[in-house]
């Protein structure tokens, strides 16, 4: 059974960040298939747009911070009398400061938010994951990014968060592997959300080379019934196979002991993109 076939009439999702962006296409995403959705996020105004997108007695809005554990236990009390257990976890909540280097406000709210949002989520829902029946599919996706793979210099405590989240995801995988539960990273491309300026009732266009949120929650619903772990997504600037090779050379850094980062330094900048242009994948 495809891991995607967990989008079914009668089956309950609840998805962080989901207001708006990524998580709200998901959430209309789950409403086309007849989902009961919990819609968490800690946005008053956004929530209320959600709200009236979505227009279904099958959907609630929950205020809540996801850094803040007592929240996540109050939440999922809520949650689970409204509409019964969680099926699908859609862990997608996150903000994207910029800070630097001594300033103690930029690493604790992004590493707060990012990375325990989605720790206390799943020591908060896993438990229950782990004792559902084997004859119902249930899903946890977590919202990555390519930065946590590729760690382009400039926002090191983004970086590092989402680099923490891809490992959370890698181990939950596998610990709950023979179990009805599947475990996705969803790693978007360029999208058009809140973060870079498609916020809800923004006037702002979409760049050509960015993605709809509908793109990367189609993507991700492509991926799952093909029972894929690791759903990478391009966009129209950027290709699969070009997403593929910077993971590449990045690693490489580590195999060929050549210093971090090389990709940014201008003394490996030639020898990155010859490698780049020749390698065949």
């Amino acid at each position: 059974m495809s891991p995607a076939s967990v989008f079914a009439a009668g089956n309950t999702a609840l998805i962080t960040g989901g207001a708006s962006g990524i998580g709200l296409a998901v959430a209309q995403l789950c409403r086309k298939h007849g989902m009961r959705v919990a819609v968490v996020d800690h946005n008053k105004e956004t929530l209320a747009k959600a709200k009236e997108t979505l227009q279904s007695p099958d959907v609630e809005t929950y205020d809540v911070d996801v850094s803040k554990l007592e929240q996540w236990k109050n939440l999922k009390e809520s949650v689970e009398k409204k509409f019964g257990s969680v099926d699908f976890l859609m862990l997608n909540a996150g903000i994207g400061l910029r800070g630097s280097w001594g300033d103690d406000d930029y690493f604790r709210n992004i590493l707060e938010t990012n990375l325990f949002g989605v720790i206390n989520g799943l020591n908060t829902f896993v438990p229950a994951f782990q004792k559902k029946s084997p004859e119902k599919p249930s899903a946890i996706v977590i919202t990555g990014s390519k930065q946590g793979i590729t760690n382009p210099p400039g926002n090191a405590a983004y970086n590092a968060s989402k680099s923490a989240v891809k490992t959370l995801a890698e181990h939950l995988s596998y610990d709950l592997k023979d179990s009805s539960t599947s475990v996705h990273l969803l790693i978007p491309g360029w999208t058009f959300t809140g973060m870079s300026g498609g916020h809800p009732g923004s006037a702002q266009q979409k760049p050509a080379g960015a993605w709809e949120s509908s793109q990367v929650a189609d993507y991700m619903y492509k991926k799952m019934s093909d029972n894929k772990f690791y759903i990478i997504c391009p966009d129209n600037d950027v290709t699969e196979e070009m997403d593929k090779k910077r993971m590449m050379w990045t690693v490489g850094d580590i195999v060929n002991e050549r210093p971090p980062l090389t990709r940014w330094r201008p003394e490996y900048k030639d020898e990155a993109e010859k490698w780049m242009a020749k390698q065949s994948l």
